[in-house]
């Protein structure tokens, strides 16, 4: 295959396709599909609701075109599959999405055609799940008349320093020559450069640990904020005393959502116990990561009963519903789980984002977000996410929408220690 003649689609428009199919689009042709019209419509229109991508760069990707047609998806001779992999209610994979894709691209590949998988998968999936579907539906036989590739995303939603250029990419391919097409492809366009993995299998398991260890790391952390809080130490200051050591790692307590963090490390669990190896480490720190919720919120109403506010009926507003600051992004956000401890206790919970999409949190979580706050109204009130415009408000801002006695649980560390009553 000559990679400059190549034409190139990319299948699935979110959070990683889209800035990899403008990134191509600079320069060569390049087909952006997604299923969802609406989402065709808004980018044909110049604008990118995940705000990964600016109207700007939308503009400057002159080659791009955008569809949701399986004709148009015909005649490409690369398809990269970035589509979401999420989990279902009882933490097991769900590779529907990578299924349904696998299935549409068996309709339409021809000879020599090549598919990149980016999506996160525990290790062997590529070859186990895909392409098996893919021979069944096309009847060409894998590394013979299609080949395949795995390069994992590492998208950092909101992120508008560590960019998908100048984030080095791992590379993968089926065969010697395809994994070299496939890193000569990514490298004409990440400046970080890349790394060739050995396997597929190699670059699968690459990316599901990546997010596992840090899931490790921010759990510990979680332990060590609930030991403390028993201790009355504040952990923040504990962190700052700790980490003038040159080793030790600056992660902090939070909420762990999002569609990679809090969901990868399942990935890789599902497989070992399919293997016969039951995972111990990595399970006990998403029991502590998938708590958290609960725990801030027991806090917050314990507060409450120390100031003698009746807890019943108590309003609370929580300030950030989506999964980190500065983010649109509401996937998998455990700011759900603090509203439905509080709910429990009976507490009237207002929940405010100008971030969040309110029609996909109404939607998903059947939430409807309030657009201003009254002020002196709440009994408690709790800063869920560190969005840039709440630490301009600052203290008196905030506190302003509660009731003369009321409780400001900044779990976020947004204010300073002194403007708080309590803090993870």
């Amino acid at each position: 295959m000559n990679l400059s003649e190549a034409k190139i689609a990319i299948i699935g428009l979110g959070y990683v396709g889209l800035p990899l199919a403008v990134e191509f689009g600079k320069t060569r042709s390049v087909l952006g599909f997604d299923i969802n019209r609406g989402r065709i419509d808004e980018l044909l229109e110049g604008h990118d609701s995940t705000l990964e991508v600016s109207d700007l760069e939308l503009k400057e990707a002159v080659h791009l075109s955008y569809s949701d047609s399986l004709d148009d998806l015909k005649g490409s001779n690369i398809y990269i599959v970035t589509v979401p992999t999420p989990i279902d209610d009882n933490n097991a994979p769900d590779l529907s999405p990578l299924r349904k894709s696998s299935e549409m691209l068996s309709q339409i590949i021809s000879v020599g055609d090549i598919i990149i998988f980016e999506s996160t998968v525990y290790p062997g999936a590529t070859e186990e799940v895909c392409i098996p579907i893919i021979e069944r539906g096309s009847g060409l036989t894998f590394n013979k008349d299609f080949y395949a590739g795995y390069s994992p995303e590492r998208i950092n939603p909101g992120d508008k320093v560590n960019t998908l250029t100048k984030i080095k990419k791992i590379t993968s391919g089926s065969t010697d020559e395809v994994a070299e097409l496939v890193d000569q492809l990514y490298a004409s366009i990440i400046t970080a450069g890349t790394h060739k993995a050995s396997s597929i299998k190699v670059a699968e398991a690459a990316k599901v640990i990546e997010n596992t260890q840090r899931d490790l790391n921010i759990a510990i952390i979680n332990e060590f904020a609930k030991i403390f809080n028993r201790l009355d130490i504040d952990t923040q200051e504990v962190l700052d005393a700790a980490g003038t050591k040159w080793n030790f790692l600056p992660f902090k307590p939070g909420l762990v959502g999002g569609h990679c963090i809090s969901v990868d490390p399942y990935y890789l669990t599902h497989k070992a116990k399919e293997v016969g190896y039951q995972p111990e480490v990595i399970l006990a720190g998403r029991r502590i990561n998938d708590g958290m919720g609960t725990y801030v919120a027991t806090e917050l109403v314990k507060a409450v009963s120390r100031k003698k506010i009746h807890i019943d009926e108590a309003r609370v507003l929580v300030l950030g519903f989506t999964f980190k600051g500065d983010c649109p992004d509401v996937r998998n956000t455990k700011i759900i789980d603090i509203i439905t401890e509080l709910e429990s206790f009976n507490m009237q919970v207002d929940v405010c984002d100008n971030w969040a999409d309110a029609d996909e949190v109404k939607a998903e979580y059947g939430i409807n977000l309030i657009t201003q706050p009254e002020c002196a109204t709440y009994d408690a009130i709790v800063l869920a996410v560190d969005h840039s415009e709440y630490k301009e408000w600052g203290e008196a801002k905030v506190r302003a929408y509660g009731k003369e006695k009321h409780v400001l649980y900044d779990v976020k560390y947004v204010l300073d220690k002194e403007a708080s009553d309590i803090r993870l």
